[in-house]
């Protein structure tokens, strides 16, 4: 629910030319905004399409074009608000801003983001990939929705969807391909069987087991998997439970992470944060109020020192 002042925005972000402007006009002609409310559109980027002026006619939009990062302030959206008086925002953001600034600094309080879209051209994401790895992943860590465009058959998916759900577990994936058909359930081949009672993992596989856990934790309801993993706790842990943990790259060599699942263990007490150990665990998922959703959680049934893995951390791609 929505305070009297609190105003719903929803933001379109992406490189230049990945299919913002399309989604947008796509969202319009889907009658999403059809509700005769008035639509506030800030343009921060300018491609070579545009919404159709008839559309935003249609559906009470007005667009405001902003041409520079530092044009946009607090200051700035508030004067904005007072002026146009919308009841929701949408802002097309530039792919070279940081959305971290965006989302914490510059956008008011009341300015209550409710959906967050990604658009990517599939074409160039390698490329992005390669070269702006950081400003692309800020805008996954943001998204709701990532949207990958202009897929061809031969594309390594997986993969994609990889990049993605590293940075942000919660978010939904698509894939759209060149005939407009889409795409969301895309089969990962894993290193190992799933449907083995007992799954033992080596090194390599902890980062596919870690991302598929969490997204489909109901698959490994009551199985046995066992790994290598560094002993981690912090105070706000509850007695007898520890992470067995593995460091994660998700986008750059300074942006590495602790990532592992919660596992409930007697004698945790008897361990050192830091040692590498070898658990063997069973998986009983548990409802999360935070993210209403299931999530893995270990019960350890054995536990025992080891010699860290040759390479400690764990890559996505």
């Amino acid at each position: 629910m929505f305070g009297n002042k609190d105003i719903p925005v929803y933001l379109f972000t992406g490189f230049l030319e990945s299919g913002k402007t399309t989604c947008i006009q796509e969202i319009l002609e889907e009658g999403n905004f059809e509700d005769g409310l008035k639509t506030l559109f800030l343009i921060t980027e300018e491609g070579e399409t545009e919404v159709e002026e008839k559309l935003l006619q249609y559906n009470k939009v007005t667009s405001v074009v902003i041409e520079d990062e530092e044009e946009l302030t607090e200051e700035k959206c508030v004067s904005l608000v007072k002026e146009y008086k919308p009841a929701r925002i949408m802002i097309e953001v530039n792919g070279m801003w940081d959305m971290v600034r965006l989302v914490n600094e510059t956008i008011p309080e009341n300015w209550v983001i409710v959906q967050t879209f990604t658009t990517v051209n599939a074409e160039t994401f390698q490329m992005y990939i390669n070269n702006m790895k950081p400003l692309l992943m800020a805008h996954f860590q943001q998204s709701d929705l990532v949207i990958f465009n202009r897929c061809r058959q031969d594309m390594d998916k997986p993969s994609m969807r990889r990049s993605v759900k590293a940075i942000n577990r919660q978010a939904q994936v698509l894939f759209e391909s060149e005939d407009g058909s889409v795409e969301s359930n895309i089969s990962e081949e894993l290193p190992f069987d799933v449907t083995a009672a007992e799954i033992r993992l080596e090194d390599d596989d902890f980062g596919l087991w870690y991302l598929d856990a969490s997204e489909h934790p109901d698959k490994y309801e009551g199985k046995t998997v066992i790994f290598k993993g560094e002993v981690y706790r912090n105070r706000s842990f509850p007695p007898d439970t520890f992470v067995p943990a593995r460091a994660a790259m998700t986008c750059c060599a300074d942006d590495i992470a602790k990532i592992g699942f919660i596992c409930h263990y007697t004698e945790t007490a008897e361990l050192t944060v830091g040692d590498w150990v070898t658990v063997r665990v069973k998986v009983k998922p548990e409802f999360s109020r935070r993210n209403q959703s299931l999530y893995p959680v270990l019960w350890a049934e054995k536990v025992e020192k080891a010699e860290p893995p040759v390479e400690e951390v764990v890559y996505f791609s």
